[in-house]
């Protein structure tokens, strides 16, 4: 049987609670429109044996190398052999000795409690769990952990939050390098993380990317700054109403996104069209400037999705059948691709921009044909004519 609602409704430390005293096996799946995001929480008998999110900031090659249990070289050295072999990261860098075991569970325990943070810090949203065997999780390591333990950190990160908040009320906010401390910053005495994040401070990304830039934890960053900025190393602009005063709405994340993509910085261009969305969540051209930089980063099946929601928002467009091509052709759905290429070139009134595109698309339009025919016909025997 399901339980599932709005957290909006039923917050999610709730339902951690009422999982935790109904001794609940299954699997409790958390999704957020608002973040274009979604995660998933394994429980045996009440306890947590496994978490997983999307956006995935803390992985676990990440995680042992900035705590410094393994090196760039021996994480590529697995790297090589996963590519070749079913076994997780984790496994592989225990066998080749670049970590022990007891290391190696510790790490992925504090994964999994990042993830689970991460989620617990959604107030909007919807859960459903889905009772049963919770089958294979992603964790590599068996562990179990008490979701009071859980609440009781979530709780004294909430209580710190507040204070946070004082400087950072949202994770919109875009910090900048206080241009009058500049020259002293190099005196300063500062962990790595909070160089990493001063490195990647650059007057445009707001902490909520700064967060998927750097590879942490929204939580981490959030504190990182709000230290970094009450030493008055950083200023914070409030990049929530900075957005709401554009008259162009998604223009400027736009201006981003081609900016981005002419230098062959395709993450970027990726994050920046999640930042569009998270500003914009009513705007149709956010979702197709996401789907945009979804392909580009090589993540066509989401490209298409969001592609797909701007058509249900605001109906057809020409640019939306172009990307919608793109998507589907990434896809391998090269049939489907023509047929999105050709309301393209029917549409009547196309402004130059699109106009521009007409020779390439052409040349879209026979490859995809080609490309259908080959894998049409490399579906046949080898006999058939």
């Amino acid at each position: 049987m399901a339980i599932e609602g709005p957290l909006k409704e039923l917050h999610i430390h709730d339902v951690f609670q009422l999982l935790d005293l109904g001794r609940k096996t299954g699997v409790l799946r958390i999704t957020s429109d608002l973040r274009n995001n979604s995660g998933t929480v394994y429980f045996e008998d009440g306890a947590v044996v496994g978490a997983e999110i999307e956006s995935n900031p803390h992985k676990l090659g990440g995680l042992l190398l900035r705590s410094g249990k393994v090196s760039e070289e021996d994480l590529v050295r697995a790297r090589t052999l996963q590519s070749s072999r079913p076994e997780r990261l984790g496994e592989l860098l225990v066998e080749i000795g670049a970590v022990s075991r007891r290391v190696l569970d510790r790490h992925i325990r504090a994964q999994v409690e990042e993830v689970i943070f991460e989620l617990m810090s959604w107030s909007e949203g919807y859960f459903r769990f889905d009772e049963g065997d919770p089958g294979q999780t992603t964790a590599e390591a068996t562990f179990r952990i008490a979701p009071e333990s859980l609440l009781m950190e979530a709780a004294r990160r909430i209580d710190e939050w507040s204070r946070i908040e004082t400087k950072i009320p949202h994770l919109d906010v875009i910090p900048s390098l206080d241009p009058d401390q500049a020259d002293s910053a190099a005196a300063l005495d500062l962990v790595p993380f909070e160089w990493e994040l001063l490195a990647a401070v650059d007057g445009s990304a707001s902490a909520r990317r700064l967060a998927a830039h750097v590879g942490s934890s929204e939580f981490d960053v959030a504190k990182t700054l709000f230290g970094l900025a009450s030493a008055g190393i950083i200023v914070l602009k409030d990049g929530a109403r900075h957005a709401s005063g554009r008259a162009e709405g998604v223009g400027m994340f736009a201006d981003q996104v081609d900016e981005q993509l002419e230098s062959g910085d395709t993450a970027g261009a990726y994050l920046s069209a999640q930042d569009a969305v998270l500003a914009c969540p009513h705007d149709a051209d956010a979702y197709l400037l996401l789907g945009r930089g979804a392909m580009a980063n090589g993540r066509p099946e989401e490209g298409l999705e969001a592609i797909e929601r701007a058509f249900s928002m605001a109906g057809d467009s020409a640019r939306g059948a172009r990307l919608l091509g793109l998507a589907l052709a990434g896809l391998g759905r090269f049939d489907e691709a023509q047929a999105a290429w050709g309301r393209w070139k029917a549409y009547k009134g196309k402004d130059s921009s699109e106009l521009a595109w007409e020779a390439t698309i052409d040349r879209l339009v026979n490859a995809a044909r080609v490309l259908d025919n080959a894998v049409r016909g490399g579906g046949r025997g080898r006999g058939s004519p």
